[in-house]
C-alpha cells in the first residue's frame, strides 16, 4: 500500500510540475521534537533534527504544493514496565530515523505569510543498534502522518514551524499496544 501512495505522490508531483509556472526550490533544517505514544514508551518528548529539501510549485496567487524530502530523526524512552510487557525487547533508548515525504498544500493569506497542511510519509531507514535488543524489528518499516504548519515568507529565506501526528500503528512486534508518532519541528530554509 505505501509503494502505491508513493507512487501516486510522484505522478502527482510531475503532472503539477508540467502545468506549474511558478517553482522555486530550496534547503531546510532544524529542530525535531518526538515522542511514540503507547504503554512501552515513557510518552516525553526527546529532540533531534531534520534537514532535506524542498520545491514550492505555484498553483495561482494564492495556493502552492510543497513537496519535501527530509532525513528526521525520532528518538523515545521507554517506560519503566516496558520489560513486563514485552519480555526485554527495549533497552531504555530509542532512536529511529526516518526519510519522510511530506506534500503540503500551502496557502497565503498575505505575502509573507502561509499556512500549510497535508499527508506525510516516512520510510524507516534506520534503527539504533542499543535500541532494539537480539536482532528484533519491533516497528513497520512505513508511517503515514498528517502534517499542519505554519510558514514565514522574508526574502529567500523562510522560518517554519510544523505539527504532525502519526495515523498508522508503529508496533510491528504484535497487537497488545498501538504505538503512534507525534513530533514538532521548527527550522529554517531558504530558496535556491
Amino acid at each position: 500500500m505505501y509503494k502505491k501512495l508513493f507512487v501516486l505522490i510522484l505522478i502527482t508531483q510531475v503532472s503539477i510540475c508540467s502545468f506549474s509556472q511558478k517553482i522555486k526550490f530550496g534547503i531546510k533544517g532544524g529542530a525535531t521534537g518526538a515522542r511514540i505514544s503507547g504503554d512501552a514508551f515513557n510518552g516525553e518528548y526527546k529532540y533531534g533534527f531534520h534537514a532535506g529539501a524542498f520545491a514550492e510549485i505555484g498553483l495561482g496567487d494564492k495556493f502552492a504544493l510543497q513537496p519535501e524530502v527530509l532525513f528526521n530523526q525520532v528518538s523515545s524512552d521507554t517506560a519503566s514496565n516496558v520489560n513486563e510487557v514485552y519480555q526485554n525487547l527495549f533497552k531504555n533508548n530509542v532512536k529511529l530515523s526516518y526519510l519522510s515525504i511530506p506534500l503540503l498544500l500551502s496557502y497565503k493569506p498575505s505575502n509573507i505569510l502561509s499556512v500549510q497542511a497535508g499527508p506525510q510519509f516516512g520510510i524507516l531507514i534506520d534503527k539504533s543498534k542499543n535500541g532494539i535488543e537480539n536482532g528484533k524489528s519491533a516497528f513497520k518499516s512505513g508511517d503515514l502522518s498528517l502534517l499542519g504548519g505554519v510558514q514565514l515568507h522574508l526574502s529567500n529565506f523562510r522560518i517554519y514551524g510544523t505539527y504532525a501526528i502519526g495515523l498508522s500503528n508503529l508496533n510491528d512486534v504484535d497487537d497488545k499496544d498501538k504505538w503512534t508518532s507525534q513530533n514538532f519541528q521548527i527550522g529554517v530554509g531558504m530558496t535556491l
